[in-house]
């Protein structure tokens, strides 16, 4: 019970994106605070996700899925029967359960945002997720020759290099929610994730991506470890907070996160096998932009380069503990950033 009351004093942390590079932030930052606001791209169209929103006209349920697994405060066994993907020659082969229960729920109660919010409950999750729209929104892109390439799935696939994406019906409204979500926060995170189709798709929410201007709270981009083939050929840092920048405002970004760390020689090969490399850090050049950039050791090596939940929650923490000269004592920015620093000398204790 001091633990749970302890998370209920953390900062409001709102985290935007999709894919497996908002569920790794997530798995960090709900070590720090239970008042975390996932808010997730809704433009999947692959998968088991794709064959649902096809099938019965749902939402793509995978996305928000990984984000209620990774913020979820049950045993290792309910997580597992959320991600358990069917196999076999039946109708089942390919679909994950969880997606399955999101779809059934949403049927039982005639609305996506309920089913959502019941499937939270199950896993008592430490915070809350929602979609960026309720829209069926398809995203687009427009390639280099001014060809248009659409769906998710396709963009990712082809080979010309992207110059801009954009959605449909471009007039799609958020979550009263989330608006308020992004106007109370304490910091807003974008990132880390796929680029063109899970990071910058949210901010073609117009409303959405107003709120985040407007909010007083520091914004900041989590950039990729490593290009993406299809999305980021041969990107730097630069590009990345270019793209994030050209679809919404200038002056959006206050602070960008690069990782330090050299990717190892026998990885680097691997990815090279697959067309990707290390995203070459130019972030000098994001001084004329006034955007700070904060170099850190944020990721682990297994058979792949990913980020690393812990260090890079800590390195967010460090960023508002670094904040918090400029607030006064007796605020609440203060209070939530003390808390915060006890939450890293215990868990770093504890490690």
């Amino acid at each position: 019970m001091l633990q749970a009351s302890t998370l209920r004093r953390g900062p409001s942390i709102v985290a935007i994106g999709g894919g497996t590079g908002l569920s790794t932030l997530l798995r960090g930052i709900k070590e720090y605070t239970t008042n975390i606001t996932a808010i997730v791209t809704v433009t999947d169209d692959g998968g088991s996700s794709g064959r649902l929103r096809t099938e019965m006209g749902i939402l793509p349920p995978g996305d928000i899925r990984n984000c209620l697994v990774a913020l979820a405060d049950k045993e290792p066994l309910m997580e597992q029967l959320f991600q358990y993907r069917f196999k076999g020659n039946t109708d089942l082969n390919g679909h994950n359960f969880g997606n399955l229960l999101i779809a059934a729920l949403t049927d039982l109660f005639g609305d996506f945002e309920v089913a959502v919010k019941e499937s939270s409950k199950v896993l008592a999750i430490r915070g809350r997720v929602l979609p960026s729209t309720l829209s069926d929104v398809t995203i687009w892109a427009e390639m280099s020759d001014g060809s248009t390439v659409r769906g998710e799935t396709n963009i990712a696939s082809h080979e010309l290099p992207i110059k801009r994406v954009f959605i449909e019906p471009p007039s799609c409204r958020p979550l009263p929610e989330a608006i308020e979500a992004i106007r109370t926060a304490d910091a807003i995170v974008l990132g880390p994730g796929s680029l063109y189709t899970s990071v910058i798709p949210n901010l073609l929410v117009k409303e959405l991506t107003e709120a985040i201007r407007r909010a007083r709270a520091p914004k900041i981009y989590v950039c990729n470890v490593m290009t993406q083939k299809g999305e980021t050929d041969n990107y730097t840092v630069c590009d990345h907070v270019n793209a994030v920048l050209e679809h919404s405002y200038p002056d959006l970004i206050d602070f960008c996160i690069v990782n330090d760390t050299p990717v190892s020689e026998h990885l680097i090969a691997k990815y090279r096998s697959m067309s990707q490399e290390p995203v070459k850090d130019d972030s000098d050049a994001l001084a004329e932009k006034g955007i700070r950039v904060l170099r850190a050791p944020v990721v682990s090596e297994t058979h792949l380069v990913r980020h690393d939940s812990q260090k890079l929650a800590e390195v967010l923490i460090q960023l508002l503990y670094d904040l918090r000269e400029a607030q006064a004592p007796g605020s609440r920015v203060h209070q939530c950033i003390e808390h915060m620093r006890s939450r890293i000398d215990s868990l770093a204790y504890r490690h």
